[in-house]
């Protein structure tokens, strides 16, 4: 039925993996991992290029559509004086 050397190991290699790397983070001075934590906390904080590009696409949007309605707005203005004066 089942084989024994499955169920007498007792952990599964993910934990094993975790322990041996917990194993190798002990061998760093504590000043390395403190540097290495710093590192990957910066990282994390960052902005991202994606969201600046994002920032800026919005904001590009935005002045697009604003400038649009005021050129549609006045270019009607103005073809409603031509019209009034060819009269």
């Amino acid at each position: 039925m089942g084989r024994k050397e499955a169920t007498t190991s007792g952990k599964l290699p993910v934990d094993q993996y975790r322990k041996q790397i917990g194993k190798q983070d002990y061998k760093k001075s504590k000043s390395a991992l403190k540097v290495t934590r710093l590192k990957a906390e910066a990282k994390r904080s960052a902005p991202g290029l994606r969201d600046i590009f994002l920032v800026l696409g919005a904001a590009l949007i935005f002045l697009i559509a604003v400038y649009s309605f005021f050129y549609l707005n006045l270019a009607t203005e103005i073809d409603m004086d031509l019209d009034l004066d060819d009269n």
